[in-house]
């Protein structure tokens, strides 16, 4: 099967290029932060990024400690950004999209994915591959959509709200139905794939990893200061982050 690489099209890399430069975007207020709290200590650490998009992390695992860094994406257009803006001599980047990891040659200490697991269908067997690849004891650390976000199909409107426009309430609905999500973003026929939060923890546990820990990031009263309108994080957080560690597989 053919996997989705949406990053490709010019029309949605120019338009999420100019969303990730913009300030005070989500990444950088919310998801970025919260990933980063999650790594263990890095020194002399190698280092898998699924989605590895520009790079900027992978660079930063580097400056963190990390002997030797993987960034694997399905994106020409991301790693072209990342060779070029991102290079360094222990980051290698792979034109591979993440349901081929087992194509990654050796083990690794951490592996980690920034904001792009919603896009993968089989999240099972993505799991398992990178138990697979993790040595023992090894960290596997992502951030996703909050499966409240990726419920959402746009049959009906994302929210509830006042007659001035402020918002009252996020509109939840087929919550329970999990799958295929397609979405207009930039472009039509964006597809993601919804998973309750039972299905995401149960898949990890029920192939070997341990969670240590879950966040929803929502906005300190400083960011709210200067991005009032993140107040309706209260109401729906954007993501979800999730570190876990590698156990035994479960017979």
């Amino acid at each position: 099967m053919a996997k989705q690489n949406i990053f490709d099209n010019e029309i949605f890399f120019e338009g999420y290029k100019t969303i990730r430069d913009k300030e005070g975007n989500a990444n950088d207020l919310f998801e970025i932060p919260a990933l980063f709290s999650l790594l263990p200590d890095l020194k002399g650490k190698s280092v898998l990024d699924l989605g590895c998009g520009f790079g900027e992390h992978c660079v930063e695992f580097i400056n963190k400690g990390a002997s030797r860094v993987v960034g694997i994406d399905i994106s020409e257009k991301m790693l072209g950004v990342a060779r070029k803006e991102n290079p360094h001599s222990a980051i290698s980047y792979m034109l591979l999209p993440i349901e081929d990891i087992e194509k990654v040659e050796g083990k690794f200490d951490v592996v980690i994915s920034s904001l792009a697991l919603h896009y993968v269908e089989d999240f099972e067997g993505v799991v398992k591959k990178i138990h697979d690849k993790l040595n023992v004891d090894g960290y596997f650390i992502f951030s996703q959509e909050n499966p409240i976000n990726t419920t959402y199909s746009g049959e009906i409107p994302r929210w509830t709200k006042d007659e001035n426009g402020k918002k009252l309430y996020v509109n939840l609905a087929n919550y329970a139905r999990e799958g295929e999500r397609e979405s207009e973003w930039f472009i039509e026929g964006i597809k993601k794939y919804h998973r309750m939060f039972s299905t995401i923890v149960n898949t990890l546990s029920e192939n070997g990893f341990i969670i240590e820990k879950m966040i929803e990031p929502i906005p300190t009263d400083e960011i709210l200061k200067r991005f009032p309108d993140q107040d309706d994080l209260f109401h729906k957080p954007d993501f979800l982050l999730v570190k876990s560690k590698r156990g035994c597989m479960i017979s």
